[in-house]
């Protein structure tokens, strides 16, 4: 049985200049009842967009070799303005997206890089558990990755850059977050568009987003652990809120440097000049992190945060044993309000120049 497919043996072709459309989509119907994998080959393929991605087991799979600055060998390229994704994962059960480049050319409004999307949770009937591995998405009018009532996924070693949206924005369970890059998103790293838990996020870099780092308003178990918060335009982690409560979560051996950078994008609240907010969490632990203040690159201004941690309306939750040598401007740790919690051994000065 038949059950690699590659992408230009239906007609796209990778020239920067055909519409490869209706060959790729051709290429992910041919696969999506036999487990398929499509291939495609070093070049750039122009999509109009709203590819769809169906079936289980299906493989989406290119040629890596990105790098920072620069797209990768196996490119799709957004061309559709009126799109709402580029690609369309919604009903693709155990998908796999590896060594693509997707490139949102910043045209559109709110046209995501990858979409799944259910109305409701567990709208699927099952685990969604789509893998998305060594991949460059970036430039899109939206999200980077907008996952809406998904259930289980991963992300590893790749680069969600510049997107006029977040990073990911994620609503429902089971994520693990790997060993990748978040920079330049306008609505941060990581954002929600609804109720979250069980996500797991170890070893990524999370940098010059805007908003902010990661942004978890209410949700339930999480565990941050060895990741590397540099220069956002806001905290660069923020558990809980006002109206949310957020329960379970281990902050954990994290880097927290020249964050909350927040007079270049001015935001309403003057506390988002700060590393870390928790406000109405409830057991959770803080232990083990360093934080810095720092210009930005070549010392450009403003040195931030003001803040160091903030911790505020809080049950049963532990801030210990953070080093915040030059934390802060103003305050390494506000405490307010606080129910049976520990707050001590946080260690460290403020920033003098």
């Amino acid at each position: 049985m038949i059950n690699v497919f590659d992408i230009t043996d239906f007609g796209a072709v990778g020239d920067g200049i055909t519409d490869s459309s209706a060959a790729v989509q051709l290429a992910l119907d041919a696969a999506k009842n036999c487990m398929g994998s499509v291939v495609v080959p070093p070049g750039n393929y122009l999509i109009k967009g709203d590819l769809k991605m169906r079936g289980k087991g299906v493989s989406l799979v290119g040629t890596s070799a990105w790098s920072f600055r620069n797209d990768g060998a196996s490119v799709f390229t957004l061309i559709g303005e009126k799109s709402s994704c580029l690609l369309d994962i919604s009903g693709a059960f155990g998908c796999t997206i590896k060594g693509m480049c997707l490139n949102g050319g910043g045209i559109g409004e709110k046209i995501h890089g990858v979409k799944l999307y259910w109305d409701a949770y567990n709208g699927g009937g099952q685990e969604d558990t789509p893998t998305i591995d060594d991949c460059r998405i970036g430039s899109f009018s939206g999200d980077g990755l907008h996952f809406e009532h998904i259930w289980c996924f991963s992300v590893r070693h790749s680069m969600i850059y510049n997107n006029r949206g977040a990073g990911l924005c994620l609503s429902g369970w089971d994520a693990f977050i790997i060993d990748n890059w978040f920079t330049g998103n306008a609505s941060g790293g990581i954002n929600t568009c609804g109720y979250v838990a069980s996500v797991t996020a170890t070893g990524n870099r999370v940098e010059w987003n805007r908003k902010g780092g990661f942004i978890i308003p209410g949700g339930d178990s999480f565990n941050f652990t060895g990741n590397f918060f540099d220069r956002t335009f806001g905290p660069a982690l923020v558990l809980g809120g006002d109206n949310c409560e957020l329960n379970l979560a281990s902050v954990t051996g994290n880097v927290f440097r020249r964050n909350g950078a927040y007079e270049t994008y001015p935001h309403e609240n003057p506390e988002f000049s700060s590393h870390l907010i928790m406000d109405n969490c409830t057991g959770c632990v803080v232990s083990g992190n360093t934080m810095k203040v720092g210009a930005g690159d070549g010392g450009v201004p403003p040195v931030s945060p003001d803040y160091g941690i903030i911790v505020k309306n809080c049950r049963d939750t532990i801030v210990k044993d953070n080093a915040m040598h030059n934390g802060s401007l103003k305050n390494n740790l506000i405490v307010e309000n606080n129910q049976n919690s520990i707050t001590e051994n946080n260690t460290g000065c403020l920033f003098s120049e």
